[in-house]
């Protein structure tokens, strides 16, 4: 087991990817910390889910958009497992709206989830690993939409964008104690986030023929990548952006 011993907080690890990645970091041995906010029965299944199998998780409501609420993830963190080894920043929102009308409401939403949660979350985890001295690993679900654009999406475009800038500067900064950061940029991934696309025949196949792999990814296959991330294997990676969309940047318009 690649994470034995090593204790993950999973933002936003009750649905989706970030419930494939706690579920997967469970399996290799983590004791997981499954961030989530909102409705507890998700995250309190995936906890049993995680026990059955012999794995350790404990559910924590959390809004990351808030630094005392992110002080208290952390510290749950610490208290039920004894440390923090790997954060997950796979918390996010997007909402669709033409740039011309977008309303300023929208773009504090996702700005303050997908950019300032991230920036608050890996301060607070990184000052705890920092305590420990014993290295740590800063993983965030960013998006290909770091690099290229989609139209009625700006604020979530901006998030991303700017993760992949605050990702690169605090590689730099948290190298000299041993914690490494780098993200995970998945395309179009099957998740309640991207339902909307099945249920219109016409969209979902113009989705899959602008992906040379013809197919959406799967949510375990973006845990694979993390969990690869927050093993001793990827000890000397950071600062870098891992694309996993089928070729699509390779190929596809903006999206």
């Amino acid at each position: 087991m690649r994470l034995h011993d090593k204790v993950a907080i999973v933002t936003g690890g009750d649905t989706g990817i970030g419930k494939a990645i706690a579920a997967r970091m469970a399996r290799e041995g983590a004791s997981v910390v499954i961030d989530y906010h909102g409705d507890a029965e998700p995250a309190t299944a995936l906890v049993e889910e995680i026990e059955n199998f012999g794995g350790r998780a404990y559910a924590v409501a959390a809004d990351i958009s808030k630094a005392d609420e992110v002080d208290e993830l952390v510290k749950a963190a610490v208290v039920h497992f004894g440390q923090l080894d790997v954060l997950v920043n796979n918390a996010g929102v997007e909402e669709k709206h033409p740039f011309l009308e977008m309303p300023l409401e929208v773009w504090k939403k996702v700005i303050a989830i997908d950019l300032t949660g991230p920036w608050l979350c890996s301060q607070r985890a990184a000052q705890q690993m920092v305590h420990q001295r014993a290295g740590g690993r800063i993983i965030n679900i960013s998006s290909v939409h770091e690099d290229i654009t989609m139209p009625t999406n700006a604020p979530y475009c901006a998030a991303k964008g700017g993760l992949r800038m605050l990702m690169r500067t605090i590689a730099v900064e948290l190298a000299p104690h041993g914690i490494t950061v780098n993200n995970v940029c998945p395309g179009a991934v099957d998740t309640p986030m991207d339902a909307r696309l099945e249920r219109s025949p016409k969209q979902y196949e113009a989705l899959l023929d602008e992906i040379p792999l013809h197919r959406m990814g799967k949510p375990e296959e973006v845990a694979s990548m993390c969990v690869y991330l927050a093993s001793e294997e990827a000890s000397y990676v950071t600062g870098a952006s891992f694309i996993i969309d089928g070729g699509m940047t390779k190929q596809s318009g903006s999206l």
